[in-house]
């Protein structure tokens, strides 16, 4: 990717890459911002478990699981041994995992609250070569890549690599290491045909119906399937978390209390209850309706993110 910035007379000049001078800057600046740039909670910082040191341990709060986030600027670094390895240490060791959140966080949290079969690993870098990419694009592989750049005048461009669309299925050659068929066995990345199943055609139509007007409003909008829900998101952030139950689906907004312009009253608050989308409203659905009126809502929130 090549930055520019527009100059005064109308020209534009190419805004320059600067290294980073330590791998400890680029673990400051995730630290620092983990909530904005991936949507976690800070843990700890330099976490030590069985003699493993760990950069940064963080939590994702929605999935309910632990992340271990890994800095690199050796590009000839194996981020696929040791994401296995980072794995198979949460697996392994589940009550030190909670011993750290309880005591850096002063929680309560219980083993039963975890679902580890979300756990996963993020490595972060300014590059990573083709090997390191080839080595971890497995479709329900839970190891993530980050590339992160800085440039002049402080701006940061961050940028998740994405699995191939051929990604082949990590069951495949688990088989052939024992470390790896654990993390297998355990540990799912989960699909939107995932989310189907039991689930009626009518309310799968339905689904589709609301999906592909959410992707029709703005370009480059992923989708992201969890464990209960679907999310919609824009340049990392969720907007739209969709729950698909058996008589219909539950839509979830990613507005705080009391900031969502909603004439109709169609979205209910429940910032003061338990669920699993992100946002602090949810919208029943169905029927479609309401879809032209809902899309309005989401594009709010679309624009809110920019």
């Amino acid at each position: 990717m090549i930055l520019f910035k527009t100059n005064a007379n109308g020209s534009v000049s190419q805004v320059k890459e600067k290294s980073f001078k330590l791998e400890r800057d680029i673990q400051r600046l995730f630290e620092q911002n983990l909530q904005i740039i991936m949507n976690l909670e800070m843990v700890k910082s330099e976490c030590t478990i069985k003699d493993r040191r760990i950069d940064t341990l963080a939590f994702d709060p929605q999935a309910k699981s632990f992340v271990i986030i890994e800095y690199k600027r050796d590009r000839n670094t194996s981020v696929f041994d040791q994401g296995i390895t980072y794995l198979n240490l949460m697996l392994q060791h589940k009550a030190d995992f909670i011993v750290e959140y309880n005591e850096c966080k002063k929680g309560q949290l219980k083993r039963t609250d975890i679902d580890w079969s979300q756990s996963r690993v993020a490595f972060v870098s300014p590059n990573f070569t083709e090997t390191q990419i080839k080595a971890t694009d497995f479709k329900d592989f839970s190891i993530e890549l980050w590339e992160v750049k800085q440039y002049e005048n402080g701006v940061i461009a961050i940028t998740p690599i994405k699995k191939s669309k051929t990604a082949e299925s990590i069951k495949q050659v688990a088989s052939e290491n024992a470390a790896l068929k654990t993390v297998a066995n355990e540990i799912k990345t989960y699909t939107e045909e995932d989310q189907f199943q039991g689930k009626s055609e009518e309310v799968i139509a339905l689904y589709e119906r609301y999906k592909s007007a959410i992707l029709n409003l703005s370009d480059n909008i992923e989708i992201s399937a969890k464990k209960l829900y679907i999310a919609f998101k824009k340049e990392g952030r969720n907007i739209v978390d969709i729950e698909i139950r058996k008589n219909g689906l539950k839509l979830y907004l990613n507005a705080k209390k009391d900031s969502l312009d909603d004439p109709k009253g169609l979205a209910r608050d429940v910032s003061g209850v338990g669920h699993w989308g992100n946002g602090d409203y949810v919208i029943k659905l169905i029927d479609d309706n309401d879809l032209e009126y809902i899309m309005s809502l989401i594009k709010s929130l679309l624009k809110s993110a920019l």
